[in-house]
């Protein structure tokens, strides 16, 4: 392209590109970034301009684990509040899960299903995973091919009976016939003979519902993952870590060339145990928020690379789901709108930057997902970008939050990170807490 196709130029002190954060100039033409230029470099003849001073220009957030329970269980989430928070919270893609929605994106015509109940209401970019349950093996190719960007399994119980857990046998099943169109596997990987043995004394105290979803459970799910990747080649990626004892596995299996990625999420690496209070199913999910030494392992790990990206896991429901029985309650935490102040609250104690919050939250989901015009500042890319005031603060007020149920675990919080406003291709989407209209396009492994 040319100069004079140019119509935007967003310039700002603090662009994090993948290069590094340094004062730049996003030349923005056909909703795609066109340049990076210089701070100072000359704005084409007819481009508008914005100029966001200090504020940081980031490349938009990618989640690609967001529960939108759309349809069926609408009165939980739906596909415009979801994405709604998503756009308010700097995020401009997310991959919809395929459980908790009535159908489970388990066959083509459900996928089709979800894709016309999305397509009218999506602020942003919204894909969708496939399920691998034990009755569709035969389903799984189809929908690969229809353009679910990979397979979700559980292997214990998922909490929801039209979505049920793989054994064994049924995984490595599963697996190979994944593996052998070139696939990604994403697992949600607790051990169900762990917990079955765990102690299970419900109520409302955190430190009993800690104890029946013990590290155990995780550590020996992801031992057996990785054994069936080496042995199938297959491609295979651990969803919500939470046990760090995990991570010296992951470490040499993807030194031996295990094709596994891992993600972690923002209630694991900004809550601790010792803080949840008695009978606060708020901050229930599963696997469990753990100790305090445990998630100092996790950033560690995220450090030094064993953990590729932060992503939500937002799984919402209504406020009566969140009895103060921590047995009974709905697990999930609601956080959608609210993972980039929350991960940028902690990175910035611990000593990370914005670089790396983007290569996390941005950057690796994209890869993980192979949504390869997306995830960065650079010539090609999509223009989406979220503009954040990195030292600025607010205090967490679910009445002001666009999710359908305001219940959060990070109600009263004072965060870091004040996100002014979120691009997508190239036009305003989300701007002091006001919304534009729906304007996401439904994305595909194949588009």
């Amino acid at each position: 392209m040319s100069a004079r196709d140019v119509k935007l130029v967003l310039r700002s002190t603090r662009v994090v590109t993948p290069e590094g954060t340094r004062p730049a100039a996003v030349h923005v033409a056909g909703g795609t970034i066109d340049a990076v230029l210089p701070y100072d470099a000359e704005v084409p003849e007819g481009a508008r301009l914005e100029d966001f001073g200090d504020d940081v220009l980031l490349p938009g957030l990618v989640d690609t684990h967001v529960h939108v329970n759309d349809p069926g269980r609408t009165e939980w989430e739906g596909f415009y509040t979801a994405t709604r928070a998503a756009a308010a919270g700097g995020i401009t893609t997310l991959l919809d899960m395929p459980l908790n929605s009535l159908p489970p994106t388990t066959t083509v015509e459900h996928l089709r299903v979800k894709q016309q109940v999305a397509a009218p209401k999506v602020h942003v970019d919204t894909g969708f995973w496939g399920g691998a349950i034990p009755s569709n093996v035969k389903d799984l190719r189809p929908l690969y091919e229809a353009g679910v960007f990979g397979f979700k399994c559980f292997l214990s119980p998922s909490g929801v009976e039209e979505f049920p857990e793989l054994d064994q046998e049924q995984l490595a099943r599963s697996m190979a016939e994944i593996a052998g169109f070139g696939g990604l596997l994403i697992v949600h990987a607790e051990d169900p003979h762990h917990l079955a043995a765990a102690p299970q004394h419900g109520g409302p105290a955190y430190a009993d519902f800690l104890a029946s979803r013990p590290r155990d459970a995780e550590n020996t799910a992801i031992e057996g993952l990785i054994a069936h990747a080496k042995r199938l080649n297959a491609r295979v990626h651990v969803l919500h870590l939470s046990s760090s004892d995990a991570l010296p596995l992951i470490a040499a299996a993807k030194r031996e060339g295990v094709r596994v990625t891992v993600e972690s999420c923002p209630h694991f690496l900004t809550l601790t145990a010792e803080e949840v209070p008695d009978g606060a199913t708020e901050f229930k999910c599963c696997p469990p928020i753990r100790e305090a030494a445990n998630q100092d392992a996790l950033w560690q790990g995220l450090a030094d690379g064993t953990i590729d990206c932060i992503v939500s896991d937002h799984s919402p429901c209504t406020t009566d789901l969140k009895t103060p029985d921590f047995a009974s309650a709905w697990g999930g935490i609601s956080s959608l709108q609210l993972g980039l102040p929350a991960i940028w609250t902690e990175a910035r104690r611990r000593g990370h930057g914005l670089d790396d919050v983007a290569r996390w939250m941005s950057a690796a989901p994209a890869e993980l997902a192979g949504l390869h015009h997306k995830g960065a500042i650079a010539p090609g890319r999509d223009a989406d970008f979220a503009v954040l005031a990195p030292d600025a603060t607010f205090t967490v007020d679910p009445a002001e939050l666009f999710h359908r149920n305001q219940v959060t675990a990070y109600a009263g919080r004072t965060l870091h990170g004040v996100v002014r406003s979120t691009w997508l291709r190239g036009v305003r989407i989300a701007a002091e807490g006001i919304l534009a209209e729906p304007t996401g396009r439904l994305q595909t492994r194949n588009n």
